[in-house]
């Protein structure tokens, strides 16, 4: 590596201090600024596994001193493990947009959490306190303490009597998975006194909410979902203070939770159109929101105030009738990519979930979690009123009526009927399927780095 793309490399993970920019800006062009110097447009991939280097002293060093801080060595990258400029612009992006020092990118969500609780863990501070509902993996990790953790499950207003001298880490996320739960995070993160706040931001985004501007240290994506936005790519990343991160490099170093260079430009393209996405899809779901509300076959809907392009209904009739009826809407786990999913969070992505703890936390067996995308309202809606051909008839008992055997795609139970569309437009509507005060999207506008 030449002396200017070494200069690069350090643009890119140590850009200059300027003036503020708006979010939208930020998401175009951070982890970008230096490409028009170097005369490049596109960001380059850099899928080298290790870098030559004739000073073997000089590489002892910056070894040495990541061994002792964890940052990042000066110059040319030494090995894929220790970083990668793609990747680098990533990270430098993921910190401007939520407003940190720094991020540290990891191969999953699931691998930079393991990442956080793993430096706490070394620190001597096992104890965690968290709040349901998480991601069902999420809640899987604490509570089987794979990791030797300790985990106290509170709500929000219990977290200062449940901290301990060995409390290493405080987890909540907000909106949270699959209810779209929320809690005051300024609140939380002064209940958490000098314990770091780990706030999961995956549904939210940097465009909804910003965590670590209402008191959290650590700000958890899993960079799969909304971030790629596209069911491309496979992902983690923690935005955090320069510490910290110093800390989960040294933990990534060792454990080889690496994210791989493509997957770094992809996460990069993503972020440039994230604001677009999640507004465009945030208005849709409200939209939704509204309708399901309406609609005499949901028995609830729920949807945060901060809005989002997730709801999370809970249907009177059976919810696998309505998941093998969806035709537009794709049945599948994960969410936040450019077409609508949905799924059953009590078979899928929180089954790992104890029963008892998944219902208590407000997971019923009836919830169905759907992710929207960019399609046109109407024909989501229309998809979801429009009678599908049954897979099998029911059986029907002599001399009762016969019902219609499908499913009303993505509401309602086998035998109802279909219902005409309502006004597009909807009040918002809250987990209670009744008028709120949720904000619609506005711009945010991104500090100056530190």
């Amino acid at each position: 590596m030449d002396s200017a793309s070494t200069h690069a490399y350090d643009d890119v993970r140590r850009p200059a201090p300027r003036a503020p920019r708006a979010l939208a800006t930020e998401a175009v062009h951070a982890g970008r600024d230096d490409l028009a110097r170097q005369g490049l447009h596109a960001p380059p991939i850099d899928l080298s596994t290790t870098y030559p280097s004739y000073d073997s002293r000089g590489e002892a060093e910056r070894i040495d001193a990541f061994a002792t801080t964890g940052a990042e060595p000066d110059g040319p990258p030494v090995y894929g493990r220790l970083g990668n400029p793609t990747v680098a612009r990533f990270e430098t992006a993921l910190a401007r947009l939520e407003g940190t020092e720094s991020a540290v990118a990891f191969a999953s969500g699931m691998a930079a959490l393991t990442a956080v609780l793993l430096v706490r863990a070394a620190q001597g501070l096992r104890h965690v306190v968290a709040v349901r509902p998480l991601y069902g993996c999420s809640d899987h990790l604490l509570t089987a303490g794979l990791l030797g953790t300790e985990v106290t499950w509170t709500d929000p207003a219990g977290i200062t009597d449940a901290l301990r001298p060995d409390t290493g880490l405080v987890l909540v996320e907000s909106p949270a998975n699959p209810t779209l739960a929320e809690v005051d995070l300024r609140a939380v993160a002064h209940a958490c006194g000098s314990v770091p706040l780990l706030v999961d931001n995956t549904f939210a985004t940097p465009v909804l909410q910003r965590p670590a501007t209402a008191g959290a240290r650590l700000v958890l994506h899993s960079a799969t979902k909304y971030l790629g936005g596209h069911g491309d790519v496979l992902a983690g990343v923690v935005a955090c203070d320069e510490e910290f991160a110093g800390r989960l490099r040294q933990v990534r170093f060792a454990t080889g939770g690496v994210l791989h260079p493509l997957a770094g430009y992809l996460l990069l393209r993503g972020l440039s159109t994230l604001p677009v996405r999640v507004r465009a899809a945030s208005a849709t779901a409200a939209d939704l929101a509204g309708r399901l509300a309406a609609d005499p076959r949901v028995a609830r809907v729920h949807y945060p105030r901060i809005g989002g392009a997730m709801v999370a209904f809970e249907v009177h009739g059976d919810p696998h009738e309505v998941i093998a009826g969806v035709r537009l809407i794709t049945p599948a786990v994960s969410l936040g990519s450019v077409d609508t999913l949905i799924q059953h969070p009590a078979s899928i992505s929180h089954r790992i979930v104890d029963a008892d703890d998944r219902r208590g936390a407000g997971v019923s067996d009836r919830l169905l979690r759907m992710s929207v995308g960019l399609e046109d309202v109407e024909d989501l809606w229309a998809t979801s009123t429009r009678r599908s051909e049954p897979r099998r008839r029911p059986a029907v008992a002599r001399g009762a009526p016969r019902a219609a055997a499908s499913s009303a795609e993505g509401v309602g139970p086998v035998g109802a009927p279909p219902l005409p569309a309502p006004p597009r437009r909807h009040p918002w509507v809250t987990a209670a399927a009744s008028p709120s005060s949720a904000r619609p999207w506005r711009p945010v506008r991104c500090p100056a780095v530190p």
